[in-house]
């Protein structure tokens, strides 16, 4: 019993560490914090459903299946009529295949089912059900597919309900569905080593997951990993498991293995029961994804990029991805722009500035034009509340921040004003402009700004004071000469999410220094919830610390996904630049977002393909990757999970 209480106390201890991670700095301050958290779980087990005496019973991977070569197991679907595995079917009554066709039948109802006339009229079935029962094998191979694919998808939300509460967005297209996607999941692909003139489609197997990009093999290669191939699984052109059966597509095997094989129905029927395959409504659920809340002549405040402390009005002018284009609403051209993601921290609803007291800039225009309208405040991303009544930040508190102009460096830091909902001006020590012009509205829980020695205790280089001599740097010997306290540690956000990322692993990220460039980058070191990201083919003093959160960090695969212009690393980019070209130079650290040092490479410039391996891989590689996707190693990606739901 005491062995049991100890290991529950450490536990807990273990817990509220992670939670706590700036605890360490409880010596700064005379205030400690007592914390406790406790966790449960539920186990549950799930029943087998009861089998007919006569269907022979298969077990793969520990799941139940029946083989569908009898009337006992087989069920028809009421609205389609579809024949298929009784136990595929969906909901208990098991009178439709699929949940559209229940939905579809009950808005449909006064229409007599295909099931109704074969029971009451006895009329043989109509030539729409013999077309649907040409392909009785691969329905059924798809209905058990589509099986666990639903078995698999109520799974995850069952364990997301458990995990999670509270409202979430999402910033990337597919973040709440990712669950439909892991290694061994089966999906139908053309097949470009067919011989034919055709367009035909094999089945392939997921071999490994690297954002939004999957390794494909073609069923009947086995082991055989020369023929693999990457693609964008959000594409078009993959299917779940019987989309061709119902679609009368044809299924042919490559032509480089179609001799190892006689009977390739018996083939499918080996490897693909007890196969998990896609949702039926995957590709719907992509384009849903790919539909944003923001539209064109929206009016929002964003900050002024010439003037940080102020805000401005724009208007958004493009969506992509999630991402807005927005053009201050004095410019007429379109030419001052400003690039960030839809849930970034800059962007403001119509009125915020007012509301909390900070800076801003009235625009010229007396009026707005024909369809512009305020975007709603729903669309934007809620702060924490928090209690500013009792202990607060002060004016002249001192702490650590990231330089919103040197995204690389995390400097001394000075709170200026103190503005309403949490909201904090902050200033870098030694190189503020009289006029507070630089100063940066970060809100008290922002994962950017930290309590005095975060930097010393985590080993990472702060950036003293421009012109402050007394090095190294000790922050009591600062504290003494200002005159300044440093701000209390219990203030700043102690929460640390389970975020997944590890060093080496590749994404691509948003260059905030220009905000209209995503870039190929790596991941170089963790730091609780910081990130520090940098950007392959540049230096290391342009890499940027990011938190793990940020809505400008993406899955390999996100540009080719929604369309936005990847920027290929720098060695590489110079590399193929005719002699006429000016080589890159280096970037600009402004943060009014100037083109990249490569602003002389036009910004849609090819990127090299590598050595051609062999001719059907070539053409699978330009057919579904894109040139500029063949730049990233993918097998060290982030895996596009880590950037799913984020709280409001």
């Amino acid at each position: 019993m005491e062995n049991a209480r100890d290991l529950a106390e450490r536990t807990v201890r273990s817990e509220r560490k992670r939670r706590d991670s700036f605890g360490m700095f409880d010596g700064y301050d005379s205030c400690s914090e007592d914390s406790s958290s406790s966790s449960s779980s539920e186990d549950s087990d799930e029943e087998v459903p009861s089998l007919p005496a006569s269907l022979p019973i298969i077990k793969t991977n520990g799941q139940v299946y029946t083989y569908p070569d009898g009337k006992a197991g087989m069920a028809t679907c009421e609205m389609c009529g579809m024949v298929g595995v009784r136990d595929a079917f969906y909901s208990k009554t098991k009178r439709f295949c699929s949940v559209s066709c229940s939905r579809s039948y009950s808005s449909n109802s006064k229409k007599a089912s295909i099931l109704a006339r074969l029971q009451v009229t006895g009329k043989p079935p109509t030539k729409k059900a013999k077309v649907l029962q040409k392909q009785p094998l691969m329905a059924k191979l798809a209905a058990y597919a589509q099986y666990q694919a639903n078995q698999q998808y109520q799974a995850n939300q069952q364990n997301q309900v458990k995990s999670k509460t509270g409202k979430f967005h999402v910033k990337v297209p597919m973040g709440t569905s990712w669950g439909d996607l892991a290694e061994g999941v089966r999906v139908e692909v053309p097949n470009t080593d067919s011989g034919l003139p055709m367009k035909v489609y094999w089945i392939a197997g997921v071999i490994k997951l690297a954002g939004f990009k999957a390794l494909l093999r073609y069923e009947g290669f086995d082991g055989d990993s020369g023929r693999d191939f990457w693609c964008n699984i959000c594409v078009p052109d993959i299917h779940p498991v019987g989309w061709c059966a119902a679609g009368g597509k044809p299924l042919v095997p490559p032509k480089s293995i179609q001799h190892k094989c006689t009977n390739w129905k018996a083939f499918l029927v080996k490897c693909l029961t007890g196969a998990k395959t896609l949702p039926i409504d995957f590709s719907t659920k992509v384009q849903q994804s790919m539909q944003f809340p923001f539209k064109k002549l929206m009016r929002v405040e964003v900050v002024d990029k010439t003037h940080l402390c102020r805000t401005r009005v724009a208007l958004v002018e493009q969506v992509i991805g999630g991402r807005l284009r927005l053009v201050y609403e004095e410019c007429s051209d379109g030419s001052d722009d400003f690039w960030c993601h839809m849930y970034s921290p800059l962007i403001h609803s119509i009125g915020w500035s007012r509301g909390i007291g900070h800076r801003f800039k009235r625009s010229d225009v007396s009026k707005k034009l024909d369809g512009q309208v305020d975007a709603p405040g729903q669309l934007f991303v809620k702060v924490k509340d928090v209690d500013q009544s009792g202990e607060w930040f002060k004016d002249g508190m001192k702490l650590e921040a990231i330089d919103p102009l040197n995204l690389s460096a995390i400097c001394i830091a000075t709170v200026r004003k103190v503005l309403a909902d949490g909201y904090l001006m902050i200033g870098i020590d030694g190189s503020e402009a009289a006029d507070g012009s630089d100063w940066f509205c970060y809100h008290s829980t922002s994962p950017s700004i930290f309590p005095a020695g975060f930097c010393e205790i985590n080993t990472i280089e702060l950036t003293p004071p421009r012109g402050y001599t007394k090095l190294p740097f000790r922050w009591f010997d600062y504290l003494r000469e200002t005159g300044s306290v440093a701000a209390p540690v219990k203030l700043f956000n102690k929460e640390v999410p389970n975020h997944g990322f590890r060093p080496g692993m590749k994404l691509e990220a948003v260059d905030l220094m220009e905000p209209r460039l995503v870039c190929v980058a790596t991941v170089t070191r963790i730091v609780y919830r910081l990130l520090r990201i940098h950007f392959d083919g540049w230096e290391d003093e342009y890499d940027q610390w990011v938190d793990c959160e940020s809505p400008d960090l993406y899955p390999v695969g996100w540009c080719q996904l929604t369309g936005y212009q990847l920027q290929p690393p720098a060695v590489l980019a110079s590399r193929e630049l005719p002699p006429s070209v000016t080589k890159q130079k280096k970037k600009s650290q402004q943060y009014k977002g100037q083109k990249k040092s490569g602003s002389s490479v036009p910004l849609f410039c090819p990127v090299p393909l590598p050595p051609p391996l062999h001719p059907p891989l070539s053409l699978l590689l330009s057919l579904f990757m894109g040139k500029a996707a063949l730049t990233v190693a993918l097998h060290g990606c982030c895996s596009a999970s880590l950037f799913t739901p984020k709280q409001h």
